[in-house]
């Protein structure tokens, strides 16, 4: 392989890694005892500031302020855009399904790519918009029939909307910003408005110990291990290829729903989440083979 081929190969094994990790967030919230949306949010967050804040701590001491400063308007923007993300995805997940939320998720890939052409001006090859169109409808398919029209699942589906839209407009920043500046504080950023602003919205802290360790969890290896990773390898995949591979997320959250809370997926379930595989495994081998 070149070495351009290399990296992408690294890229593609990364993004794998990255939405294993975040794949678990729906079964472990299945879990808790008595935390509610936002304190569920607000403990996540930070856990997530906690854990980056102590590795920028470790790794740069004093100079963690000075890496937040250095970073200008990319970098703000872009730990709005997480803080939007984490908060979201939270919230969300405690008004609806996991597979409403997941099935509004997975229009990420049309919002990046969309972006990319208008924010990065790059064209979208066509493999990459076909796969977009059937890995979505594969989504759609596995969810179709579990997507309910009561109004506290439909105001979970619209905050969930919050995550592809703030998405799209952070795997553009990364891309376009990521070489000249480090955008992985972004996180820390994201983690500290996001438990900023559901601190006073979760009080009276009603989870118990069991909840905040579940939580404590979720904010070290669901989000700041993977986000972290993710910032990384931006710079080594085009934007609306990190988006769709981040579909991933989902099938992979059927499997751990499967083996953790006994949710037995329905059989369109499973073949729409074969047809994901196959379209994101086609994808990727044909991206391959044409850089080699």
């Amino acid at each position: 392989m070149k070495p351009a081929s290399v990296s992408h190969a690294r890229g593609v094994a990364g993004m794998l890694v990255v939405t294993l990790m975040w794949s678990i967030a729906g079964v472990v919230t299945r879990f808790l005892d008595s935390a509610q949306s936002f304190e569920v949010t607000f403990w996540r967050s930070f856990f997530t500031a906690l854990s980056l804040g102590a590795y920028y701590a470790a790794a740069h001491g004093r100079d963690t302020l000075r890496l937040l400063a250095a970073g200008g308007k990319a970098l703000w923007l872009s730990g709005l855009m997480w803080s939007v993300m984490f908060t979201c995805f939270m919230v969300a997940i405690t008004l609806t399904t996991v597979a409403n939320v997941l099935v509004t998720m997975s229009v990420a890939p049309l919002f990046t790519a969309l972006l990319a052409r208008f924010m990065l001006g790059h064209p979208v090859k066509p493999r990459t918009w076909l796969a977009i169109v059937v890995a979505g409808a594969g989504i759609a398919w596995m969810y179709g029939a579990n997507v309910s029209g009561d109004s506290r699942h439909v105001l979970g589906t619209l905050v969930a909307l919050g995550v592809p839209v703030a998405g799209a407009i952070n795997w553009n920043i990364l891309q376009k910003n990521g070489t000249q500046v480090d955008l992985v504080p972004a996180l820390l950023i994201g983690a500290l408005i996001s438990s900023a602003v559901t601190l006073p919205l979760s009080m009276p802290f009603q989870a118990s110990m069991h909840d905040i360790g579940l939580l404590a969890a979720l904010g070290v290896f669901q989000l700041a291990i993977p986000c972290t990773l993710s910032v990384r390898l931006a710079r080594l995949l085009p934007a609306p290829e990190i988006s769709l591979l981040a579909l991933l997320e989902i099938v992979f959250g059927i499997a751990w729903a499967w083996l953790g809370a006994n949710e037995q997926p329905a059989p369109q379930v499973l073949a729409g989440g074969a047809l994901v595989l196959g379209t994101l495994a086609l994808n990727e081998a044909w991206g391959l083979r044409r850089r080699a």
